[in-house]
């Protein structure tokens, strides 16, 4: 147990209408009405509003926590709605953060929600961030969650961390006042191509709803000081197996930000830290990019190119290029040194992005010829061949 995380100076009173919607919070001895006042004078912001950030949202603002800061830059997709649930089809090309702040204030009126239409960067995550108590990580990428760890450890806020990815999760809580960082137990992020997103692999819908409930939970024991908080254990979640598993984590007192001698005192650039393209790099792999047609009028000519789909085998049920090979990116990893690097290579994903890293990949290893299909087969879809669904 630490001590509560919100410390004002007054707690607010709760209104006779505040009274009756938290009731069951009232009946809780570890709550009552002083956590409740608690809870109304917390603030909290939640970075990302995708399927992590959908539970963490709904739930905190059911509770009665009194503001709460959305950042994300995206809108609602339809491929979103099978786990994004604060969305719905009425809200289909919204802001995700208009979107969200409309159904939490539909569940609790009582509360204030901002929103910060934008994509978190070292430029202005201290200033979004330092009006709130806690952190929450509702975010799908590496390289901001080292953004928000660093972030944290400099305003000296706890960051309440969650993952997902297929049918796996992770939770746990780094407040470096009291134990160790993310950077404590993920001292160098790993490659770009070894960390997909759910855009790329995938995820089961009820799977952020699990772990987002979980983070949830864990903001409000830092907010009410109660209860084993995550600090300095990483919970692991498999929901084929339903187990929960628990690893120590130790601060490391080497630790670059949090450690005894800290190096970073700064924001960095954390894509060139977790190893992305700069936009330099960025605008000179779209002159290797190929688009549909194009592809399509190669093929017609029957030009010399190997396509290869990089997608996984079940993938393949749902749509192709007939003319493509199949050879998934982890075995094109393994199998590539034994390719002929003179012939023109097409590689093509789903959207183009885990393509965009296999060519980046094979460049590297000295191949001059290839390219990759621009959209991915969801673009090959939609211009070329309408009778292949999208997904």
């Amino acid at each position: 147990m630490i001590d509560p995380v919100v410390q004002p100076p007054s707690l607010p009173e709760l209104t006779p209408e505040e009274m009756r919607r938290y009731s069951r919070h009232l009946l809780l001895p570890q709550v009552g009405l002083e956590g409740q006042r608690r809870l109304k004078a917390a603030s909290v912001v939640i970075v990302g509003v995708g399927g992590l950030g959908s539970a963490i949202a709904m739930y905190l603002a059911a509770a009665g926590v009194g503001r709460i800061g959305l950042v994300d830059d995206d809108v609602v997709d339809e491929s979103n709605l099978q786990r994004q649930v604060i969305h719905g089809q009425s809200t289909l090309g919204e802001l995700k953060v208009i979107s969200a702040r409309q159904r939490m204030l539909d569940i609790n009126p009582y509360i204030t929600v901002d929103v910060y239409p934008t994509r978190l960067t070292s430029n202005n995550a201290m200033e979004i961030l330092r009006p709130y108590d806690i952190i929450v990580d509702g975010t799908d990428n590496i390289p901001t969650r080292y953004l928000l760890n660093d972030a944290a450890v400099l305003l000296g806020k706890p960051y309440v961390y969650g993952s997902i990815y297929r049918f796996e999760g992770q939770v746990s809580v780094f407040y470096a006042k009291e134990g160790p960082c993310y950077r404590c137990l993920f001292p160098e992020p790993p490659p770009p191509h070894l960390v997909p997103t759910c855009g790329q692999g995938g995820v089961i819908g009820v799977l952020p709803g699990t772990i987002g409930t979980l983070q949830a939970t864990e903001v409000i024991k830092l907010i009410l000081g109660i209860g084993q908080p995550l600090i300095g254990r990483l919970l692991l979640y498999d929901a084929l197996d339903m187990s929960f598993d628990i690893v120590r984590v130790r601060k490391n007192p080497k630790c670059p930000v949090c450690g005894e001698r800290p190096t970073i005192t700064t924001l960095q650039d954390y894509d060139a830290f977790c190893g992305l393209p700069s936009a330099e790099a960025r605008a000179e792999e779209a002159r290797w990019e190929i688009g549909p047609r194009e592809l399509a009028q190669w093929l017609a000519e029957e030009r010399p190119v190997r396509v290869i789909d990089i997608r996984e085998p079940h993938e393949l049920a749902i749509s192709r290029i007939p003319a493509a090979e199949n050879v998934p990116y982890n075995r094109l990893l393994a199998s590539y040194e034994s390719w002929d690097r003179e012939t023109p290579i097409v590689l093509v994903c789903r959207t183009g992005n885990r393509s965009a890293q296999a060519a980046r990949v094979l460049r590297e290893a000295g191949f001059q010829h290839v390219w990759n299909l621009r959209g991915g087969i969801n673009a090959w879809a939609r211009e070329v061949d309408p009778s292949q669904p999208e997904y």
